[in-house]
């Protein structure tokens, strides 16, 4: 297959690398400006890994629809403007797969909407999702992930094509379950970080089962499985998020409890804003995300807010 990969990050890197491993034709595209681009360009290595020559590597938006599939692995919060990028490109008869996790601040929107919205209706649209650091995989450590999207048929030839010893795919049965648990699990990490930099670790096991409950309770609201929160796509993701050293969502929030600076992509972020959005639009009540959003954007008094969700009236689990 060939395929080209859009987003020279750690992911979007690992991405091109584990493809050309499987020995698709890969062509990763950076922009010129993009620094890890650069050093790409000169070296062929980031931080993490090396790319083979059989990589090919372009800056020139107009070789992207040479590919069949063209895979976005960039920070979610740029994926309409990149949809406005590739606009004048015309693209046709393309399977565009998102490998990123959030939800668009100004709209609420899930990425694979704002995908779908953009292109062409010949061009299916798939997420690609779940638990795995590129440290792990460049190690050779397995891991399982998921693959979902509106068109069965695209979904079963992806996950077919892509699954290997070192990643076994399942095909996802619910795109919104999956890409909203994929998105909230972020949140919980820098919950989970907040929670390491007050030495509060033993609270963790609370945090992955009640966060769960509250994620599945939005995806049921807003017409998904419930089920999905259960899944790779969620808790399936939570040793990767909430106990890594290599998550930068979970070093986030230690580094924001200890008053230290961070300066990596933490999707969370910005998930949390987005989060409170479809807690309106949805009334569904969301107490860990809400904590987590009145800490970075109300300035709540951070370890307080997190002491807070122990005060909450008592009710049954269930």
């Amino acid at each position: 297959m060939k395929i080209t990969v859009i987003g020279c990050g750690r992911w979007g890197s690992l991405i091109t690398w584990y493809l050309d491993r499987m020995g698709h034709d890969v062509t990763l595209y950076g922009m010129i400006s993009a620094p890890e681009m650069q050093r790409f360009l000169a070296t062929r290595q980031n931080d993490l890994l090396t790319l083979p020559e059989s990589v090919r590597l372009t800056t020139d938006i107009a070789d992207i629809p040479s590919a069949q599939t063209i895979i976005i692995s960039i920070p979610s919060q740029a994926l309409s403007g990149l949809m406005e990028e590739l606009a004048p490109l015309q693209l046709r008869n393309k399977t565009v797969v998102l490998c990123m996790k959030g939800i668009e601040i100004s709209t609420g929107r899930r990425l694979s909407e704002i995908a779908t919205q953009a292109l062409d209706p010949s061009c299916p649209v798939a997420v690609w999702l779940g638990p795995g650091h590129v440290q792990e995989f460049y190690k050779g450590n397995p891991s399982c992930m998921v693959i979902d999207s509106e068109n069965d048929a695209v979904k079963h030839r992806l996950v077919d094509e892509f699954s290997s010893d070192l990643i076994r795919f399942y095909y996802g049965q619910d795109l919104i379950g999956n890409e909203i648990g994929a998105a909230a699990k972020n949140v919980i990490g820098i919950a989970a970080g907040m929670l390491d930099g007050y030495h509060l670790g033993t609270l963790k096991g609370a945090l992955m089962a009640r966060g769960t409950r509250e994620v599945a309770r939005l995806i049921k609201a807003m017409g998904g499985n419930e089920l999905s929160a259960y899944g790779l796509c969620h808790l399936g993701d939570y040793e990767a998020t909430v106990f890594s050293p290599h998550s930068h969502n979970r070093a986030f929030g230690e580094c924001f409890a200890k008053g230290e600076p961070y300066t990596a992509l933490a999707e969370g972020y910005y998930t949390a804003r987005a989060m409170m959005g479809l807690s309106t639009k949805y009334d569904v009540e969301l107490p860990i995300c809400r904590t987590v959003y009145n800490i970075l954007y109300e300035n709540a008094d951070c370890r307080a807010a997190l002491m807070e969700l122990m005060a909450r009236p008592l009710k049954n689990e269930f």
